[in-house]
């Protein structure tokens, strides 16, 4: 089946292998993604969100603005405010008001939390999603970043 020019609608129902391929495409994503999070939580005690917050943190240096932390998570800003207020109460992260906005620092706890996730973290990429698609890694990853790009 040919795939429409950008911006029209096809609305054709899926053909069993387009359904086929959708479904196999969201049950790897989901397997994937749960084994890395079982892997991090089972050695960390962390929830899959907060590793994500505060590995994305960490990627920034240790600090980064409210507004771009929920833009690089793709969560709404309710979201992450409640998910940041837990966190930290726990002592994870830190919230400091900066000239136009509110900046999301890492607290001690946070810093203790991502140096033992990280290396859990790094070796579930590897086991659940690297190792499986061996050599056709990269051709994998630019289609992936085809499907990401704005369009």
């Amino acid at each position: 089946m040919a795939t429409p020019p950008r911006g029209t609608l096809d609305t054709t129902p899926l053909t069993s292998e387009e359904r086929d391929f959708w479904y196999a495409w969201k049950r790897a994503q989901e397997a994937v993604r749960t084994r890395v999070i079982e892997d991090v939580t089972a050695a960390t005690g962390l929830s899959g969100a907060e590793i994500g917050v505060l590995i994305r943190i960490d990627d920034a240096g240790g600090a980064l603005r409210q507004n771009a932390l929920a833009a690089s998570l793709g969560w709404d800003r309710t979201r992450l405010s409640h998910q940041v207020t837990r966190m930290e109460t726990r002592g994870l992260l830190t919230r400091t008001k900066v000239p136009g906005g509110v900046e999301v620092g890492m607290g001690p706890a946070g810093r203790a939390a991502i140096e033992t996730a990280r290396p859990i973290h790094a070796s579930a990429v590897r086991q659940h999603l690297i190792a499986p698609l061996g050599a056709g890694l990269a051709e994998v990853q630019k289609l992936l970043e085809a499907l990401a790009a704005p369009r």
